[in-house]
């Protein structure tokens, strides 16, 4: 990874991005992406798009999405402390004893998850962490006084992690779902360009908002795109870390290649000619099923429209929606070349229609 891929990808990961407030990350991730594409466009709601050769007729989509999880402020008592309601997939029980920035029209506010000392909650019935009783601090002493700093009811909350290596091997954060996949995909545009390759089709390099509440970011631009093929990356669970059951969600672990999917979503054509791809490349790969939807923005671009030949590319993950997000850097690199190897092999009106 050259320096200024590496810069952009500490920007992008360490700038907050909560579903329904995307539009800084957006920002940066355009700016990096603009250099390498023919034109782009922002819709409505704020997902991104890069586009090359935009006249073309044949129409793929590489797609990612941008929104983190997060909280926003439901209630604010006299005494000063907050409480919060989900914004996305946001998990109450790693909540205590965490720094959150919350984001103000004045500015960012810093505070704390609070939570009562191990001293006082020992008893018969130790009281758990849920949305009912986490709360924040940020030192106010009234309602009032929190009222003064910008806080109010509807502010976003994110919590103040930032990425990191760990041991040489892997990156370590929150929301490397899925702001790690906008970066995977901005370095396969990034290397088009570098390499001067010519693609005989259009491509539309996606960075979607608001997955995590409902795939809506996606809905909306498939809408607009009307792509003939879709293909999603996103966020896998590595299954090899202890409470994880592998014969209920499958046997996937970091370092060992990309994750592809069999769904209704995926389609089968589309599948196959990756798993090609992968074996004439020598791409190490896993394989992993969903019983009915993928829970990615691949349904959404499959069943939008007529219906999108698609297909999902993951990267496999440890402990996702927390703040540590732990993925392998090969995999990363694999998923980048997969993508990559994938788009030069494609013909222009490949058709993987089942019955023709």
């Amino acid at each position: 990874m050259d320096s200024k891929s590496k810069n952009f990808l500490f920007e992008y990961l360490n700038n907050a991005s909560p579903t329904g407030f995307e539009s800084s990350g957006q920002s940066i991730w355009l700016d990096y992406v603009k250099p390498y594409v023919d034109e782009y466009f922002t819709d409505t709601y704020g997902t991104a798009v890069g586009v090359i050769n935009p006249k073309a007729q044949y129409k793929v989509v590489i797609e990612a999405h941008a929104d983190e999880i997060s909280w926003f402020i439901n209630y604010i008592n006299d005494d000063g402390y907050i409480y919060v309601r989900r914004n996305g997939g946001s998990d109450h029980q790693i909540a205590p004893s965490k720094r959150v920035n919350i984001h103000t029209e004045k500015g960012m506010v810093r505070g704390v998850f609070g939570w009562p000392a191990i001293h006082v909650r020992l008893g018969d019935k130790e009281e758990a962490p849920t949305l009912k009783n986490i709360f924040i601090d940020v030192g106010g002493t009234s309602k009032k006084d929190v009222e003064k700093m910008g806080i109010h009811v509807g502010s976003v909350v994110t919590f103040e992690d930032e990425l990191m290596e760990l041991n040489n091997k892997y990156w370590v954060g929150r929301a490397l779902d899925n702001r790690m996949g906008g970066f995977m995909i901005a370095q396969v545009t990034r290397l088009f360009h570098k390499n001067k390759k010519k693609l005989p089709f259009g491509l539309y390099v996606v960075n979607a908002v608001q997955e995590e509440i409902g795939l809506r970011g996606a809905q909306m631009i498939a809408h607009k795109i009307k792509p003939d093929l879709a293909i999603v990356t996103d966020v896998t669970h590595d299954t090899q870390s202890p409470m994880y059951k592998k014969n209920i969600s499958g046997d996937v672990k970091v370092g060992k290649g990309p994750a592809l999917t069999y769904g209704p979503a995926v389609h089968n054509n589309v599948l196959k000619m990756i798993i090609e791809v992968a074996n004439k490349k020598k791409i190490d790969f896993q394989r992993q099923s969903v019983s009915r939807a993928t829970g990615t923005d691949t349904d959404a671009f499959a069943y939008s429209n007529e219906g999108v030949a698609a297909g999902l590319i993951s990267l496999p993950l440890k402990y996702m929606h927390t703040t540590v997000e732990m993925v392998h850097k090969q995999d990363v690199e694999n998923v980048i070349r997969l993508i990559y190897e994938f788009l030069i092999q494609l013909k222009s009106g490949h058709d993987f229609r089942y019955i023709k």
